[in-house]
């Protein structure tokens, strides 16, 4: 159908012309945006170059969400631009006035000061597992083995899919590439088995409800481990930055263990009843795995040694995070990867993915720094402070939490919802005496991966599944709506309680 499209208009130049004037609007909203700003007058309390920091900053978040460009560049964009106007953007009166400070040099530190941050290059470490899975196929082997044993029923295929991303999650920092590009390929081939085909009414078969045990198992285990999702890490980046609170990626797995191991168990059987697939029973599907783990063969050198060394590192980010940091540990797996030939330096330097994200990330971590080195965040939290003053410090929580789930409606890219709301919230919150930190923090992170379903752009792989023709708009929209309030009541209902009594 799209290809018809595409056929039938091109004939004809002038329809491309909206195109053009589309992506030259986009491009021009974040610069219109950071200009209006800072012709707004700084509000009273506010050095006048922390408002002009604010307003690029802002002006960055627009090009993140619209995305005229990759989100890495508009980033170094940012940086950049920062940097250039450091004396009116960056620096205070008092640092330029001395003699002994050099502006130029500073400026560069700070631009590049995100890409020795630790966490950024954790981030790196766990694309290049990814790219081990990927390259010996053992992510694929697992989730065919748990298809194999497990596909004779739908309800018990939709448990082999939450499975196959559960053992995925960890060692997979992008839910794109977990979900997207490991998992959906296979289960793309199962609903023709069943006869259901995609924009169809058969698409009801089973099709549907595959895609959206998928889709959710993906948001659940994105919340579950701190190493499933990115825009965790820059969670985790930021509130120590920003708090001075520390999350190992233990602490995280414990905070979530209730509700995760919760949701894992009956989300399968919740979307059996709430979104029922009209088959329930087919024998092909066991056969057809059994074939293509076949071809896969005896179980590799290379896939041994992976598993070996992602199972070491998960045992160091665990246990041994105080005699070797959890990004130098990544670092020694991937160099032992290499050694062993599992991969090879041509699969480090042409992963694209790897090095767009650790480009990206370590410019939005100088960028949230900066908005504390220049006074913006501690501002913040006294004028949100006085908003919610002489309300319950758990009252406050409950109110900011909800608000920061909700806002992600607003947001295609859980990592621009994490730079733009999560130093606010953060800083809110602490400047209002009686909230449990810690507890509120982890809160803030860990819904991070659920909220990712409330919409068709909710999360990376969502598009993947809404665009698949198994899941109708208005499918999406309910079962998003639904799952995402269940997720949040639950997140207030369990996993807070259990928080307040472990930390």
């Amino acid at each position: 159908m799209n290809t018809q499209t595409t056929q039938s208009a091109s004939p004809a130049v002038p329809p491309a012309a909206p195109g053009k004037k589309n992506r030259l609007i986009m491009l021009c909203l974040p610069i219109i945006v950071a200009v209006l700003l800072l012709l707004v007058p700084t509000p009273a309390g506010l050095e006048p170059y922390a408002w002009h920091f604010f307003a690029i900053f802002v002006g960055v978040i627009v090009g993140l969400i619209f995305e005229p460009l990759p989100g890495a560049v508009i980033g170094l964009t940012g940086v950049v631009v920062i940097s250039l106007f450091s004396q009116w953007v960056l620096f205070s009166p008092a640092e330029l006035a001395d003699p002994k400070f050099k502006t130029a040099a500073q400026s560069f530190k700070w631009a590049v000061s995100g890409f020795g941050n630790s966490t950024v290059w954790l981030i790196f470490g766990a694309f290049m597992f990814a790219a081990g899975y990927d390259k010996t196929q053992f992510g694929r082997r697992l989730a065919l083995i748990l298809v194999k044993y497990l596909g004779r029923r739908s309800l018990t295929l939709g448990y082999a899919i939450t499975f196959a991303d559960l053992l995925l999650a960890p060692f997979t920092p992008s839910n794109t590439a977990r979900s997207g590009g490991t998992i959906y390929p296979i289960i793309a081939n199962l609903p023709p088995l069943y006869g259901s085909k995609p924009n169809d009414p058969s698409a009801r078969k089973i099709g549907s409800y595959l895609m959206w045990v998928a889709i959710t198992a993906a948001c659940i285990t994105s919340s579950m481990f701190l190493s499933a999702l990115a825009p965790n890490l820059l969670a985790l980046a930021l509130v120590k930055s920003i708090v001075g609170f520390e999350i190992s990626w233990g602490m995280w797995f414990i905070a979530f263990l209730p509700l995760g191991v919760l949701l894992i168990l009956t989300m399968p059987l919740l979307a059996y009843w709430l979104y029922p697939p009209e088959v329930k029973f087919n024998d092909e599907v066991p056969r057809w795995a059994t074939a293509e783990l076949a071809k896969l063969g005896k179980l590799s050198r290379n896939e041994i040694l992976l598993l070996v060394f992602v199972i070491s590192a998960l045992m160091m980010w665990i246990f041994a995070a105080s005699w070797i940091e959890p990004a130098m540990a990544a670092l020694l797996v991937i160099v032992l990867m290499l050694w062993t030939g599992v991969l090879n330096w041509n699969d480090i330097t042409s992963n694209k993915a790897a090095w767009n994200t650790f480009a990206w990330f370590a410019t939005l971590v100088a960028l949230a720094d900066g908005l504390a080195r220049v006074g913006f965040i501690a501002w913040l939290g006294k004028e949100g402070a006085v908003l919610l003053q002489g309300y319950d410090p758990q009252v406050s929580a409950v109110v900011l939490l909800v608000a920061f789930y909700l806002l992600h409606y607003l947001f295609a890219s859980t990592t621009a919802h994490t730079t733009a709301l999560l130093p606010a919230m953060l800083t809110i919150a602490a400047s209002i005496p009686g909230i449990n930190m810690p507890v509120f923090c982890l809160m803030m992170c860990v819904s991070l991966g659920v909220m990712g379903i409330i919409t068709p752009y909710g999360t990376g792989p969502s598009p993947i599944y809404y665009g698949s023709g198994y899941l109708p708009t208005k499918d999406y929209w309910r079962l998003g709506t639904i799952f995402g309030a269940l997720f949040l009541v639950a997140l207030m209902v369990i996993a807070y309680p259990w928080m307040v009594m472990i930390f």
